[in-house]
C-alpha cells in the first residue's frame, strides 16, 4: 500500500493507432511552428526544430509506439543530438510542446491526462 493512499497515478495516455501517417505529420510540423513562432520571436530554426520533432513522433508512431510518455521520452533523447544553438528552445520543451500540443488536439487535460 502507498504510503499516500489518497494520490492515484496519472493514467497513461494511449493514442488511437496511426493510420494515415502524412498528414499527422503534417498536423504536428505545422502546429510546433506556429506554437515556436509564437512563443517567443519568429526564427528560421523554428522550421528545422518542428520538422525534426515530427519526424521522430511519426517514426515512433509508425514502429507501434502509441504511449504518449514513451512518444515524449523518445522525442527528449533524438531531439538531444539536434543542434539548439540558434535557438531559445530545448528537446524538454520541445518534447512537452508536442505532449501539449497532442493533448489539446485530442481534447484531454493537461495536468492530469483527463
Amino acid at each position: 500500500m502507498s504510503e499516500y493512499p489518497y494520490v492515484q497515478p496519472i493514467p497513461a495516455i494511449e493514442l488511437a493507432p496511426l493510420v494515415d501517417p502524412e498528414p499527422e505529420r503534417h498536423w504536428l510540423q505545422q502546429a510546433l511552428l506556429r506554437w515556436l513562432d509564437d512563443e517567443y520571436l519568429p526564427e528560421a530554426i523554428n522550421a528545422q526544430i518542428a520538422d525534426r520533432a515530427a519526424s521522430i513522433y511519426i517514426r515512433q508512431r509508425l514502429e507501434g509506439e502509441n504511449d504518449l510518455g514513451s512518444l515524449l521520452v523518445a522525442i527528449v533523447t533524438e531531439m538531444q543530438a539536434f543542434d539548439f544553438s540558434k535557438s531559445f528552445y530545448g528537446e524538454f520543451t520541445i518534447a512537452n510542446a508536442v505532449s501539449d500540443l497532442l493533448t489539446e488536439r485530442l481534447k484531454l487535460d493537461r495536468c492530469c491526462g483527463g
